[in-house]
């Protein structure tokens, strides 16, 4: 069963996205919690130091529309190298 514990999704411009996933990027590569906020939701991750990675392309045509997506996927179970739970805040 799959639980969706924060969502985000929106028109933003490039140097945006690039400044919040480098954001992603610096709390990972020091080995800090990631925090996500929007609005009323925020969460706390600890993602263990060998996490598994996927990158997706995808293509979707509907009704004459072609929409392309990129998907960076960074997957653990909530055990993996840390005795500390998954905090939601």
């Amino acid at each position: 069963m799959e639980e969706q514990l924060f969502g985000f999704e929106r028109d933003t411009d490039r140097a945006t996205i690039a400044q919040l996933l480098r954001d992603v990027a610096d709390d990972l590569e020091e080995g800090e919690p990631v925090r996500l906020e929007s609005g009323e939701q925020s969460i706390t991750l600890r993602v263990p130091t060998r996490p598994e990675f996927e990158v997706e392309v995808e293509r979707e045509t509907e009704d004459d529309e072609t929409e392309l997506s990129v998907e960076f996927e960074i997957e653990w179970h909530e055990t993996d190298g840390s005795d500390e739970p998954l905090s939601v805040e």
